[in-house]
């Protein structure tokens, strides 16, 4: 008899469990020990690149076409805060201080390290960056681009931001609940570059090039003061990197960030615009990033 009582608290407790869990899918509220909090993406699928009307895109953002989004993920409410990357990684690198401020000057190879770290809490999900696809849905949210003077509302850039970025979560989100997806800092996704992936990404699921694929020519990156440094010096037979302006020609499988920053003017914060640098060990003040989670079960392994 005792055997059976214990067996059904058991199944009650887990019950009671899964419907903590639906419940807060349903109501949103999904935030870690930490503090980081997430917004649920349900999959789906939608038009990548360049925007209908947008006459300030690059070659690199077309041609446009249709993705699959075949897989639910979880992806942060706010970039990953000065205050959450602490309580991870015991310092604060940023250029501009402050708790709920963006983290930034921080490399993605050190974005990888405070992931493996939450990975090793084992609280149930498995945390990485987004893959590019993933950040553009989540981005675009299914709503028209921000244009004009609504761009003041949605986001902190070069015409508002006083040259600092600002706390999280102070512009309107977007139609999914998401703040600070265009400007504040930029973001790193997961993906390498390459300008002519759109030609030949895969419809579900694109996750960049292979390695070796070629990376295409650099450009003009959104005339970006962010301070910072590099920890590697310019190959003089691959071409040129500015750390300070986010300048580079001629390197091939560079890291993309997305989304625009404080110092960047309207032309280059814009949902499908793409930025990629000198390498994963750029650091600089306005780059940062925003996490995405699955549960365990569905990865596994570190970054």
């Amino acid at each position: 008899m005792k055997r059976i009582l214990i067996a059904a608290w058991m199944l009650g407790a887990c019950g009671l469990l899964a419907q903590n869990q639906v419940t807060r899918l349903k109501s949103g509220e999904l935030k870690n020990e930490v503090g980081i909090e997430f917004v649920q993406i349900q999959p789906g699928d939608f038009m990548m690149g360049c925007s209908t009307g947008d006459i300030d895109c690059n070659a690199d953002e077309k041609p446009v076409h249709r993705v699959q989004i075949t897989k639910p993920f979880q992806i942060g409410k706010y970039e990953v805060t000065q205050a959450q990357w602490q309580a991870i990684v015991g310092s604060n690198p940023s250029a501009n201080k402050g708790d709920n401020r963006p983290v930034e000057t921080v490399s993605k190879g050190e974005v990888h390290e405070f992931l493996n770290r939450l990975n090793a809490r084992n609280d149930g999900y498995k945390y990485r960056l987004p893959t590019e696809a993933e950040w553009e849905y989540a981005a675009k949210a299914g709503s028209p681009e921000p244009a004009g003077a609504a761009l003041e509302e949605f986001a902190w850039y070069a015409a508002n931001s006083g040259d600092e970025t600002h706390p999280v979560g102070q512009k309107k989100p977007n139609a999914w609940g998401l703040y600070d997806m265009l400007g504040n800092v930029r973001e790193w996704v997961e993906d390498q570059y390459s300008a002519n992936y759109y030609a030949n990404s895969p419809l579900a699921d694109p996750t960049g090039p292979t390695p070796g694929q070629d990376g295409g020519r650099g450009r003009d990156f959104g005339r970006g003061r962010g301070r910072g440094v590099l920890e590697q010096q310019p190959d003089p037979q691959r071409g040129r990197g500015f750390g300070r302006g986010g300048f580079g020609r001629g390197f091939r499988q560079l890291p993309v960030v997305r989304g625009g920053a404080w110092d960047n003017p309207a032309s280059f914060v814009r949902l499908s615009a793409r930025y990629h640098y000198y390498g994963p060990t750029l650091r600089v003040s306005d780059i940062g990033f925003r996490a995405v989670r699955e549960p365990a079960a569905s990865q596994g392994g570190a970054i």
